[in-house]
């Protein structure tokens, strides 16, 4: 297990040994979240590294990733607990065939930790071996409002209640990362108990960076040319616009086909590697490809 960083420029440091790499505002409210022990709000468009900071913090850490995928209609038991109704049932079955019928000591076992299935929020509050862990709550916006006042407990004491059970508390608090990509806005009592920043798309130089460590195969030119292109297209008129993990993808296809430069036909057959819709994809093939592609080696080129 790794101490957690003791200023600003040992959280950049440690987020870049693990290939993430940041700007100081971000550098600095994760740190300010660790210091704290905060939840720490990210929000911004999708495929701009909200999720990648969990992973990179966990690895650079030494702690365990509990991941909890928010989607529309997750409500607090899927999210804490279970119970195994399966291997309950089989213990009714066997004592009644053994002809058990103490009720109180049965049901008292039937609802022990025996028969718990564990989910990502009451995972995250029992005591890790490496460490607290860290709590990834990825893309809460997709939940609904119910959701966001259950969180609100688990947040501010971290705590969780299971009925037959009582209140389980973090020994320790985790570290919780929580992503939105803004689809729907989150309550505010949600987000008055966590630090925000909001994670846009990097500029040329930082976007660099990321290549540079996610992407290391590619040439500095063909990096260059693949980050002036993916900026230009983000000011198109797209449904969805191409964030960083599809730059880097797409560096990836890019150098998997032995390209070393970009061409209008080069474009034309990866376009899938950056654009996810046919219309955006129809809407940048030919002599579109070719217009951005001129005026992105344009801005290339030493004045």
């Amino acid at each position: 297990m790794t101490a957690l960083p003791n200023s600003i420029d040992a959280t950049q440091t440690l987020l870049s040994a693990e290939g993430y790499v940041c700007g100081r505002a971000l550098a600095t409210v994760t740190y300010l979240a660790l210091t704290l022990g905060k939840p720490l709000f990210l929000e911004g468009e999708p495929g701009t590294g909200k999720t990648e900071i969990a992973k990179s913090l966990a690895s650079a850490l030494g702690r365990r990733l509990i991941r909890l995928q928010c989607y529309e209609g997750l409500d607090a038991g899927s999210a804490v607990y279970e119970w195994n109704f399966a291997a309950q049932m089989i213990a009714i079955r066997t004592a009644e065939a053994a002809g058990d019928r103490d009720r109180e000591t049965l049901t008292s076992d039937l609802f022990s930790e025996r028969y718990l299935t564990e989910r990502p929020l009451l995972a995250a509050m029992r005591p890790q071996p490496g460490g607290a862990p860290v709590l990834l709550i990825d893309e809460l916006d997709r939940t609904d409002e119910p959701f966001e006042a259950f969180l609100l407990e688990a947040l501010s004491d971290f705590q969780v209640t299971i009925p037959e059970l009582g209140t389980i508390k973090a020994p320790e608090p985790p570290i919780v990362i929580i992503t939105s990509n803004r689809t729907r806005e989150v309550h505010d009592a949600l987000k008055r108990r966590c630090l925000y920043h909001w994670v846009g798309y990097p500029d040329f130089e930082r976007e660099m960076q990321i290549l540079r460590a996610r992407a290391p195969e590619a040439t500095e030119s063909l990096s260059r040319e693949i980050v002036a292109f993916v900026q230009a297209l983000r000011s198109e008129d797209l449904f969805k616009r191409p964030g960083v993990a599809e730059t880097i993808d797409w560096a990836k296809c890019l150098i998997a086909l032995d390209a070393i430069a970009l061409s209008p036909q080069v474009i034309s057959d990866t376009l899938g590697a950056i654009l996810k819709y046919q219309d955006d994809i129809a809407a940048m093939q030919g002599s579109e490809a070719k217009r951005i592609l001129d005026a992105a080696k344009a801005k290339l080129e030493p004045a």
